[in-house]
């Protein structure tokens, strides 16, 4: 199972033309659901103002190899370890799911675009399922254990809201893909089947789903985290008020108080 192809042995009864057009409208859907969200919430147009603002309030200028640097650092610490989450439960789920959802991706378009048979290099068959199965441990252990409303509020793992649409089609779609993989290589046939379109209607919901989800933050976080180190760097963060969540540092007498447990 884990180095045989899923996408080659269903292009024996699906043209794998089909397949590849499938994930080209996916890919579209994204493209047009995050422009919606542009147009909408305009995100990038307050991003662009932030950055404005950010510049004329700068206490120096920083020299291209500087920025480049906190750029760099930016996407290799910030980004690529998720630092902003600090050490702890919450971080290793994150990383996980993370780095198994592009292992997932890659492997699924690897697989699909470029090898269309039997002989695929049975390295992007592991690619691809270790990415679904890291997709799937980060994100149950997020979504059930993790998340604030639950851990911190006590509300039940069932309430689901808008925003949720992405984590459970991302879980659905990582979950009956392995499910559909394990299924087609049993020669199970009328469950494989189901599986099968399944695992299309989650990514449906996955990649339909964007304007409604929170799948277009993937876009804008690392530009928020790059302005951010940018600002600090060039003193222009300084003559932001303080943060919200240290009032007591700043003499304002009011106290924070730990979330309830019930």
């Amino acid at each position: 199972m884990f180095t045989t192809n899923p996408f080659a042995t269903l292009a024996e009864t699906i043209p794998m033309m089909a397949i590849q057009t499938f994930v080209i409208v996916m890919v579209g859907l994204v493209i047009l659901g995050t422009v919606i969200d542009i147009i909408h919430k305009k995100n990038v147009k307050y991003f662009f103002n932030n950055a404005k603002k950010a510049k004329k309030s700068a206490k120096r200028e920083l020299g291209t190899g500087e920025r480049l640097a906190v750029i760099g650092k930016t996407i290799i610490h910030d980004i690529g370890t998720t630092a902003e989450l600090g050490w702890g439960k919450r971080r290793i789920a994150h990383v996980l799911g993370m780095y198994g959802t592009i292992l997932f991706w890659v492997g699924s378009a690897a697989m699909i675009f470029f090898y269309t048979d039997s002989q695929t290099p049975t390295v992007w068959p592991i690619i691809w399922h270790v990415g679904a199965i890291m997709t799937c441990l980060g994100g149950y252990w997020f979504w059930l254990f993790l998340r604030v409303d639950v851990a911190a509020e006590a509300n039940s793992v069932f309430r689901i809201i808008t925003a949720d649409l992405f984590v459970l089609a991302l879980l659905a779609s990582a979950t009956f893909g392995l499910i559909w993989s394990y299924l087609q290589f049993k020669e199970i046939i009328i469950w494989d089947t189901l599986f099968l379109f399944l695992f299309g209607v989650a990514n449906i919901a996955l990649f339909g789903g964007v304007y409604w989800s929170k799948f277009a933050h993937m876009f804008y976080k690392p530009g928020a985290a790059i302005q951010k180190n940018l600002a600090e760097a060039d003193g222009s963060r300084d003559n932001l008020p303080p943060p919200a969540d240290a009032p007591e540092q700043f003499g304002l007498g009011i106290k924070r108080e730990e979330p309830k447990h019930y």
